[in-house]
């Protein structure tokens, strides 16, 4: 499930960085998810019966957090390598493992921040700050996108809340994407982002929204540990990008207090309510010293 998820995300990715030139990286990402929002309402439709109005609320939230994700890490491709980007976007889940229950140590955070140094190298000056600042961004959303798909998927059966949470962030990328679509679109990058918001997001986040339900959000972190290593690897075969040894080493530091910093294993079951206890035999009755005690039979 894992590897699956990583492989469809950062192929997509990579998929879509050829379009930004047709599209601009907020009109493919308000595509995507507006496509995915499309396909997981017809192939799920969720019914209304399913929800409170505090599930809904916490599905559009969900919504509006999944498309700032998506939405910032197109933006942070867009100007730098998708290696870095994706190391950089990690450190989300990454805070969520080290501050969560069972969390990591000290030792890790320091491992993440010299990945992060090595990756941005400032001595050199040549970073692109705006890339940097839209990879940050895209963790912040990643690390409350895990925290929200674990609320909801604990209170909602199936991939209902998926299929409400996704619409909601396909309206807010199109609303987004809207100014820089206007002069942009053609049916065919319209039919390519069609395919690709199946490839992701739509595969991988039911595989993450399925995941969440069964695992803790420290065990999450570490099964996404590998997906910056997973996107430099794509980044090369499919982009043609190839890391510098600064940038290698960054990749290698972030993977490393990701795995460092949590455990794998399955959340703790909610323990199972409390038999009722037994009820008291009822007392026998007293008899009343005045009347004549019963005969015994012969």
């Amino acid at each position: 499930m894992g590897v699956a998820s990583m492989s469809t995300v950062q192929l997509g990715s990579a998929l879509t960085v050829p379009l930004f030139d047709r599209l601009g990286a907020p009109g493919a990402a308000g595509l995507r998810l507006a496509w995915a929002g499309v396909l997981l309402l017809v192939l799920i439709r969720p019914r209304r019966r399913s929800f409170t109005g505090r599930d809904l609320a916490a599905c559009a939230v969900l919504g509006a957090v999944t498309a700032g994700m998506m939405l910032f890490f197109m933006l942070a491709i867009d100007r730098l390598p998708l290696g870095t980007a994706s190391a950089l976007e990690f450190l989300g889940p990454l805070a969520v493992s080290l501050l969560g229950p069972g969390g990591g140590r000290l030792r890790w955070t320091a491992a993440a921040a010299l990945g992060v140094v090595a990756l941005t190298e400032p001595w050199h000056g040549g970073v692109d700050a705006a890339g940097v600042a839209c990879a940050l961004a895209a963790a912040a959303c990643w690390a409350a996108y895990i925290l929200l798909t674990q609320r909801v998927g604990d209170r909602v059966t199936g991939l209902s809340g998926l299929a409400v949470s996704m619409p909601v962030a396909g309206i807010t990328g199109l609303a987004v994407a809207a100014p820089s679509l206007a002069d942009r679109l053609a049916w065919q990058p319209v039919l390519i982002m069609l395919g690709l918001a199946a490839l992701s997001p739509v595969l991988p986040f039911a595989l993450e929204f399925l995941a969440l339900r069964r695992l803790t959000a420290s065990a999450f972190g570490t099964l996404m540990s590998l997906e910056p290593a997973f996107a430099v690897l794509v980044g090369l075969l499919v982009l043609g990008q190839v890391p510098g040894p600064g940038p290698a080493v960054g990749v290698a530091f972030v993977v490393a207090a990701g795995i460092g910093a949590t455990r794998a294993g399955a959340r703790e079951a909610l323990p199972a309510p409390a038999a009722a206890p037994a009820a008291a035999p009822a007392p026998e009755p007293v008899p009343d010293p005045g009347e004549p005690a019963p005969a015994s039979s012969a």
